[in-house]
C-alpha cells in the first residue's frame, strides 16, 4: 500500500509536528512512502541528505480558507498538483499533515478520487478554525470524511469528541515520540557551559517557538520572586518567533537583561546540549484566546537527555511526563507558582538528578521512535485504529491527570 503524505511544515522547517511526520514516515518501507511537503530554506540540502522521496510544493496559502477567489485559486492549483502525483505513483491513501489546509485538499481530492485519506489532529488547531464560521465548516468536512484521525494526546481525542462529536471508533492514539539514541543525558561539562555563555549558573531552559502561550512572559515575570532564592539564575531560551521583541522588551523593564538569555534558532547538535547541560527545562504553557499546547514534543526531549521538567496546567503536555517522578504541571496563568516551582526544584540538586534519571527510563520505555513507528504502521495498514490503540483512544482522563500506561 502506497500512501502520499501531505504536510505543510516537513523539515528542514523547524516545527514539532514536522519533526513528528519526519520520524515516523522516515521509517517506513521507502516504496511505501511519498511526502509531498512544503517548501523551506535549505530543503535541497537536507532533502539530499536522506532516500525518503520528497516532492516539494507551495502549501503555505495566505489563508486557509476557499469562499474567496485567491483563497479558492490556491486549493485549485495544490489540488492539481496533488492529483499528479497521486495517478504517478499509483497513491492508494493520503495522510494529511494537519485539517487545514492539508486535510481540506484531501477532502477534495476524495470527492475526485475516492481515496480514502487519514488526518493528524494537534489539538490547537482546532481552536483556531472555530474563530472563523468558513474554517469550522471545512474542518467539520474534514474530519467527517477522514477514515481515520490520529489524535497527538487524550486531551485532543477529548476534545475531537466533546465539541466535534468524532466517533472515538474513528480516532487512534498517537503520541508524538523523540530519538532516544541522539537525545542522550551526558555530565556536566564546564567547557560546553562556557560555549553556551552559562558558566556555573543555575540555568532554567525553554525550546520552542516564542509564542505567547508558551508563557516565555510568565518565566521572565516569575525571575524576580526566583532571585529571592537563586540569585544568579539564568533563563535561557532557544526559538524564535513573532514575540521576541516584546519578551526582549519585558525582560529590560524588569531589570532582568542579565538573567534572560535568547539564544534564537538553534541547530540540532547546539539544542541537545543546551538539554544537557541545563539544571531544569520548563515550559510554562497557558491556554491564550483557545490557544494551546497540544503535547510538548521539547518535553521529552529534556527528559530524555535526563532532565526533570516543569509545564503549565494546560493542553496536553501532563500527559508527556510521569507526575511527580519526571516532572511537574503547574498553573502558569499566573508567574507566582511557577516561580515557586522552579524555585524549590533548583534549591535540591538530589531531587533534580532523581527525577532526571527516572525521566530517562520513563521517555525509553514510553516514547522512543522505533515502537512508535511500529504502532503507526498498524494504523495505517488496517485502515481503522486496531483494538488496542482504539481502547487508548478512548481511556480519556480529565485534563491535568498524569498519564498512567
Amino acid at each position: 500500500m502506497t500512501f502520499l503524505v501531505v504536510t505543510e511544515v516537513f523539515p528542514p522547517r523547524t516545527g514539532g509536528s514536522g519533526r513528528w511526520l519526519w520520524e515516523i514516515y522516515r521509517r517506513m518501507p521507502r516504496d511505501e512512502v511519498l511526502i509531498a511537503a512544503g517548501e523551506s530554506p535549505d530543503q535541497e540540502a537536507f532533502d539530499r541528505s536522506h532516500d525518503v522521496r520528497v516532492e516539494r510544493m507551495r502549501l503555505t496559502f495566505p489563508t486557509w480558507g476557499a469562499a474567496s477567489r485567491s483563497g479558492f485559486s490556491h486549493y485549485r492549483v495544490a489540488a492539481k498538483k496533488l492529483r499528479g502525483m497521486i495517478e504517478g505513483n499509483r497513491i492508494e491513501a493520503i495522510h494529511c499533515g494537519k485539517c487545514l489546509p492539508e486535510g481540506f485538499l484531501a477532502w477534495w481530492l476524495r470527492r475526485r478520487t475516492g481515496l480514502p485519506y487519514l488526518c493528524y489532529v494537534h489539538g490547537e488547531e482546532l481552536r483556531v478554525v472555530q474563530t472563523s464560521r468558513e474554517l469550522k465548516w471545512m474542518a467539520r468536512r474534514v474530519l467527517a470524511g477522514a477514515q481515520t484521525i490520529i489524535a497527538n494526546s487524550r486531551h485532543t481525542a477529548d476534545l475531537l469528541r466533546r465539541e466535534w462529536h468524532v466517533p472515538l471508533d474513528r480516532v487512534a492514539l498517537l503520541y508524538p515520540g523523540v530519538d532516544t539514541l541522539r537525545f542522550v543525558p551526558a555530565a556536566r561539562c564546564d567547557a560546553a557551559r562556557a560555549r553556551l555563555g552559562w558558566g556555573a549558573r543555575p540555568v532554567v531552559l525553554t525550546v520552542g517557538r516564542l509564542q505567547v502561550r508558551k508563557g516565555q512572559d510568565q518565566m521572565i515575570r516569575a525571575l524576580r520572586q526566583i532571585r529571592q532564592l537563586i540569585p544568579d539564575v539564568l533563563y535561557s531560551i532557544v526559538g524564535d518567533g513573532e514575540e521576541r521583541p516584546r519578551l526582549e522588551a519585558l525582560a529590560r523593564d524588569e531589570g532582568l537583561s542579565n538573567h534572560v538569555q535568547f539564544r534564537g534558532e538553534a541547530s540540532d547538535a547546539e539544542m541537545i546540549e543546551c538539554y544537557q547541560q541545563c539544571d531544569l527545562f520548563a515550559l510554562p504553557n497557558r491556554e491564550v484566546g483557545g490557544d494551546f499546547e497540544g503535547f510538548g514534543m521539547v518535553l521529552l526531549e529534556a527528559q530524555a537527555c535526563g532532565k526533570p521538567v516543569l509545564a503549565g496546567r494546560s493542553g496536553g503536555t501532563s500527559e508527556t511526563m510521569r507526575i511527580p517522578e519526571t516532572g511537574r504541571v503547574v498553573d502558569c496563568d499566573r508567574p507566582e507558582p511557577l516561580a515557586e516551582a522552579v524555585a524549590e526544584l533548583l534549591s535540591d540538586r538530589p531531587l533534580r538528578e532523581r527525577m532526571g534519571t527516572a525521566a530517562r527510563h520513563w521517555v525509553v520505555e514510553q516514547f522512543d521512535w522505533e515502537s512508535l513507528s511500529r504502532k503507526a504502521a498498524a494504523i495505517f495498514h488496517a485502515g481503522r485504529p486496531t483494538e488496542g490503540l482504539r481502547a487508548s483512544a478512548v481511556e480519556l482522563r480529565p485534563v491535568g491527570d498524569p498519564l498512567q500506561l
